[in-house]
């Protein structure tokens, strides 16, 4: 029943990949559509709000500065907010102001998708900075991620010469995608008893005559965005396991297809681009065959229990239930930490950090490859980016020029693609050594064996895969943490952009190269399992021996 209950899901989702994916590129195809007699007039008021005049397209370069400087604004702004939440209205519960260097942390871990929560949501945040702040660059983050795959995608595709205009494409991501999305989204989860209020703090007597403070607050709508928004951060610190975020099993899977329904739907997107629907479902085929694997190893190791329990003489044959909420089980507790961390989304239904050890590298190995599926936008860009890796690599073996969609793949493109590649193992890798060998780093970590390991990689490709997500058995919210997962999660953000959008800037610009007979397809089942090996082999190359340190090490111990 486990194994049938996962495929359900798996079913919903390839249904909604055709649909929502069209409606996606008539969003963004800038062609007449339907759609504009709804949102048209709203867009134009925006338009002349924001003072938006010139709507011609940009090169590469105006794109991204325009882009970079749009989220620092937001940043300044919810840095100020965040200040001085003590002082303003809608915090009933009285919430004091944040540490600087958790503001710090707060505010980048927000707008940069990630989410990496080391504070805990009812009562680190007021209403009005989960609403103002948190909501807010829920919706903008998830955005910008989408714009830059839109923007990626013309790049290599189209024949023109820009990339779009930002300021277009970041509105209408807003207005015809993520906020009716969201309002549904609310109103069902409403529905299914997901608060949704501004009363304070109730209070309530216990069976035993106390009081007890239960956190309520406008749950419903945050949760909505942070699962659309492929952004994670729960209104409560124990996020998606919390009953008031994720009462039951149908929410639960409502939750899953929402993180998980945009980024599979811009691989049909991204077909329709192409005006190849095959390259589309190609890419979607290569996420899908690494997603089973991984979702298969996790729900065996998970299943089969903890073999130090199981040697106890205890009944094990539920498998490994600690970290995990009754009501979910470890079929749903499973899929959604592999969906969660393929999706980048970092929202969680069960610790992480109780997960059995080949449980454990799942979702820590899928952060390392940062392609499966993704957040909203930035995992089909960086698949994208290792199949024109895939496409070069193949041409060198067979000493011709590789060519990716009628563009010729160049050294320009390669030294820009290099740079997005190894930008993520170095930050992911180097921080964890100085944590390692600092005592600020190292009293955080609770299990000193080599399960400490774990945590701390964790945090850190976490925080570089722009996931949030994390072992919470680490005591994260110090300065040193702070300071250092917030510097990653702004490098792996934005590095990667700005390098990947210089590869889509170099492409558009390049003469398109027609089809002959020598051409090396990249819509068939060949270039799938080429691609799919170049990811595991890359991925491997660079993390096989740091995990083999952690949850590898830890494996082979209990046994």
């Amino acid at each position: 029943m486990g194994i049938v209950q996962i495929a359900v899901v798996i079913v919903l989702l390839v249904l909604l990949v055709k649909p929502l994916g069209s409606y996606i590129y008539h969003i963004f195809s800038n062609e007449p559509n339907r759609t504009d007699r709804i949102f048209g007039p709203i867009e134009k008021v925006l338009f002349a709000v924001m003072g938006v005049k010139d709507r011609s397209g940009m090169t590469w370069k105006k794109y991204a500065l325009t882009l970079v400087l749009m989220n620092f604004v937001l940043m300044i702004f919810g840095f100020i907010i965040l200040a001085i939440q003590n002082g303003l209205p809608f915090n009933p519960n009285g919430i004091a102001n944040m540490e600087p260097t958790l503001i710090f942390n707060t505010i980048i871990s927000f707008m940069t998708n990630t989410n990496l929560q080391h504070y805990s949501g009812e009562t680190g945040l007021s209403y009005l900075s989960q609403m103002i702040v948190i909501m807010m660059m829920m919706f903008t983050s998830a955005a910008t991620g989408l714009v830059v795959a839109i923007a990626f995608i013309r790049g290599i595709t189209s024949k023109g010469t820009t990339l779009g205009n930002f300021f277009v494409d970041f509105v209408k991501a807003h207005t015809r995608l993520l906020i009716p999305g969201a309002i549904i989204i609310t109103l069902v989860l409403v529905g299914l008893k997901v608060p949704q209020t501004l009363e304070p703090t109730m209070q309530v007597t216990t069976l035993q005559g106390e009081t007890q403070q239960i956190a309520i607050g406008p749950v419903a709508s945050l949760v909505s965005i942070k699962h659309l928004g492929t952004n994670g951060g729960g209104f409560f610190g124990a996020n998606s396991s919390h009953p008031f975020e994720n009462p039951s099993p149908l929410t639960n899977v409502i939750e899953i297809l929402s993180m998980w329904c945009i980024p599979a739907a811009l691989t049909y997107t991204f077909g329709r681009f192409a005006k190849n629907r095959k390259q589309g479902w190609m890419i979607f085929g290569a996420m899908s065959i690494l997603f089973v694997m991984f979702l298969s190893l996790a729900y065996y190791s998970e299943t089969a229990g903890n073999p130090v329990i199981n040697r106890l003489g205890i009944d094990a044959s539920q498998g490994s239930m600690e970290g995990k909420e009754v009501r979910f089980g470890i079929p749903q507790s499973t899929l959604f930490t592999t969906v969660t961390t393929s999706a980048t989304t970092g929202s969680v239904n069960n610790m992480h950090d109780t997960l059995t050890p080949l449980g454990g590298l799942v979702p820590m190995s899928l952060m390392m490859l940062n392609v499966v599926f993704g957040g909203d936008g930035v995992g089909l860009v960086n698949m994208l980016m290792y199949a024109i890796l895939a496409v070069f690599l193949a041409g060198l073996m067979v000493g011709r020029t590789p060519e990716f969609l009628g563009r010729k793949i160049e050294a320009a493109e390669m030294k820009l693609i290099a740079i997005a590649i190894l930008i993520h193992p170095l930050i992911i890798l180097a921080p964890s050594a100085l944590a390692f060998v600092t005592e600020l780093g190292k009293g955080a970590i609770t299990n000193p064996g080599f399960h400490g390991v774990s945590q701390v990689i964790y945090e850190y490709t976490s925080s570089a895969a722009n996931n949030g997500s994390g072992f919470e058995g680490l005591a994260d919210n110090t300065p040193f943490w702070n300071i250092t997962t917030g510097i990653v999660m702004f490098l792996g953000r934005y590095v990667s952009i700005i390098a990947l959008l210089g590869v889509a800037g170099s492409l558009v610009r390049k003469q398109w190269v027609p089809e002959t007979i020598g051409t090396f397809r990249t819509d068939n089942k060949l270039f799938m399992g080429i691609l799919v090996g170049t990811v595991i082999i890359i991925g491997a190359l660079t993390f096989l021996p740091v995990l083999a340190l952690g949850p590898i090490a830890e494996y082979l111990t209990i046994r």
